[in-house]
């Protein structure tokens, strides 16, 4: 199969994949959100940061090692399994340990049991991330998906029903831990994969010296992506929380949708002509354009409709949860940008700049949350899009620099987008208000807003030939 089939059909798995998790997972959500109460919310989102470390210390980037090496074995793979299921146990020991001086920190007595359950999924991932890695390494995507979707759904099944009848956060606890088990059993069977009894010291060392500079990037990142939590639970309610937890995972549903399809093909599809500068940044600079032409309107429009849109999803109790779901948007639209601008960095094997501009990028994001925490949550908010503003252009600049395409080039390819989204934002919002003065229905002011702005997004792009929408035309025809 030719390398671009083999994306395109990586692409599509991977979209059922996704699109068939998103679907089911946004249909529990909204039961969930009308059965839990923002504070049963808030509490899982508490330990957020801790399921991020854990994952990030136990992995090591040495699955990313697998795959964009090539001449791997199976004592390659072996190494790694043996490497990752040792972390996690020696990973979830100090966690149950230390679940009472987590739950001191925020003050809430329920975390101490919560986290000792709920981090079992520690071990149980450990069991199966090479079996996935090694599908991800083949571009198997249609195997993952006949893996993914199953589990939602008996995960989603158990915490529906344990909600239903009253067990409150610990349906959202047992809901994970399920799932998790179901996902390792069914990779298992299907991935054809059995480890060694065998552990190689020197391949070790080989996958851990590229892997543990994206180790130490991921627990950074996992700490300063968290920091918001962190505050919000220590200083506030878990209600709040909640409605922010709500209102990010909202924001990221679209963005994290369309980005992560692309992205497990992309990475694979990088490594595979790393070494043609050329070719490389051709695919990076269509697949980048693609993907924000998909979710920048779809963003826009979100935030412009968020007030019908809550109280139509989740009722008045989550309305709350929209002005930060406004505010948060912006950064959305930038964070594909921010993944595949470290894609190239870490296919180029430049794990140490990798780690040394999410040094930097931290040391701007730590000025600037002790300085806008003074403004409460909004200011927090503001402060998270100024620091997503700021690392567009590190990014840019430094992966730009492999591949002939500064982050001005990369910004004038991306503006005329996100420009034609925003025209189409603002014909919606001015309509939106009239229909609000006219005392029109939640559905369907969500039905002729984003109808008009899809229609007008999709009319302009046509208009000025944009090729990001010949692509995915030419995308869909062939499918």
């Amino acid at each position: 199969m030719s390398l671009k089939k083999q994306a395109l059909s990586g692409m599509f798995w991977s979209s059922m994949q996704l699109f068939g998790n998103q679907f089911i997972g946004f249909g529990v959500s909204l039961i969930l959100a009308r059965l839990l109460l923002p504070s049963e919310f808030g509490l899982i989102a508490m330990l957020g940061i801790f399921v991020g470390l854990a994952n990030a210390l136990i992995n090591s980037g040495l699955t990313q090692s697998l795959i964009r090496s090539e001449n791997l074995d199976d004592e390659d793979f072996s190494t790694v399994f043996y490497f990752n299921l040792v972390g996690s146990l020696i990973i979830y020991a100090i966690i149950y340990f230390s679940a009472p001086l987590i739950a001191a920190f925020y003050n809430q007595d329920l975390l101490t049991p919560i986290v000792r359950v709920y981090c079992l999924t520690f071990i149980i991932n450990a069991f199966s991330a090479v079996q996935t890695t090694r599908l991800t390494k083949m571009m198997d995507f249609k195997t993952q998906m006949k893996v993914s979707v199953p589990s939602l759904v008996i995960g989603s099944v158990v915490g529906v029903a344990m909600a239903y009848n009253g067990y409150g956060v610990w349906s959202l606890v047992w809901s994970s831990v399920i799932q998790a088990l179901a996902a390792t059993i069914q990779l298992w069977y299907w991935a054809k994969w059995r480890p060694l009894w065998a552990f190689n010291v020197e391949k070790f060392k080989k996958h851990f010296h590229y892997g543990v500079k994206l180790m130490l990037s991921g627990v950074l990142d996992i700490i300063f992506t968290n920091a918001y939590t962190i505050i919000i639970g220590k200083f506030f309610a878990p209600a709040q929380v909640g409605f922010y937890n709500r209102a990010n995972a909202l924001q990221m549903l679209p963005v994290g949708s369309i980005s992560s399809i692309i992205t497990k093909v992309s990475f694979p599809l990088f490594a595979s002509i790393q070494n043609d500068n050329v070719r490389l940044k051709n695919v990076y600079k269509r697949i980048m354009q693609m993907v924000i032409f998909l979710v920048a309107p779809t963003l826009i429009l979100m935030a412009v409709l968020a007030e019908p849109l809550f109280r139509f999803l989740f009722t008045e109790k989550w309305l709350p949860a929209v002005p930060y779901f406004q505010i948060l948007s912006f950064s959305g639209i930038l964070y594909p940008i921010h993944s595949y601008n470290l894609q190239i960095l870490n296919v180029k094997g430049r794990s140490d700049l990798f780690l040394n501009l999410e040094v930097i990028k931290k040391i701007i994001f730590l000025v600037v949350i002790l300085v806008s925490f003074q403004y409460g949550i909004y200011g927090l908010l503001h402060g998270a899009n100024f620091v997503s503003l700021v690392a567009f252009f590190i990014n840019t600049h430094y992966s730009g620099r492999f591949l002939n395409y500064s982050a001005w080039q990369q910004t004038k390819d991306l503006l005329p987008i996100i420009g034609v989204a925003v025209i189409a934002g603002t014909i919606v919002y001015f309509l939106d208000e009239f229909m609000t003065h006219q005392g029109f229905n939640d559905f369907t002011r969500l039905c002729l807003g984003g109808f008009l702005g899809s229609i007008t997004f999709i009319f302009t792009a046509f208009l000025l030939k944009m090729s990001s929408l010949t692509e995915l035309i030419d995308t869909i025809k062939r499918k």
